[in-house]
């Protein structure tokens, strides 16, 4: 049985970037690291377009967007560790400051694409910049170039049958 350090979070921004990509797993680490439960968070919004939408039809395509990231990132590597994914309608940087509220909380997001302004000779994005301004909790902003490391735990691969298999299980054919 799994004892986890009651009230401890890693709360993880997750887009569908590779840059969120390489922060979710960054943020399984750390929460196997501290006994956490891991929160990877979608943020969405209504758009123009989208008025004629129920709230609700945005939601689930928002949650399935992130249940598939989470499998597509994770793929099985999340054993031991609590994951409860969370869609929050709000601007990005907002609802991870929102939710990043405990003293036992950590909040990781990736760095960005490459625009943004620099920080410390780091290139950030706004999101990632909005946090680290604005959080009452610790902040990880995980480098944009973490981003390609991170694909590279998702490429498929061969099986004993000389088939592909992605970690998203899809199978391939040679």
């Amino acid at each position: 049985m799994v004892t986890m350090n009651q009230g401890a979070r890693v709360i993880v921004g997750v887009d569908g970037s590779l840059s969120s990509l390489a922060a979710l797993q960054r943020g399984l680490a750390e929460a196997r690291s501290r006994d956490a439960l891991l929160v990877p968070v979608t943020a969405w919004m209504a758009c123009d377009g989208d008025s004629l939408r129920p709230l609700s039809e945005l939601e689930y395509a928002a949650r399935l967007r992130l249940d598939s990231i989470v499998e597509l990132a994770l793929d099985g590597a999340a054993q031991g560790v609590r994951v409860q994914p969370r869609t929050v309608r709000s601007e990005a940087g907002r609802a991870l400051v929102a939710l990043a509220t405990g003293p036992q909380d950590l909040l990781v997001v990736g760095g960005g694409r490459h625009s943004g302004t620099r920080s410390g000779g780091v290139l950030h994005g706004p999101v990632a910049r909005y946090c680290w301004a604005r959080a009452e909790c610790e902040v990880v902003i995980v480098p944009a170039n973490h981003a390609l490391e991170a694909t590279a735990t998702l490429a498929p691969q061969t099986t004993p049958d000389g088939s592909m298999h992605c970690h998203a299980g899809v199978g391939y054919l040679n």
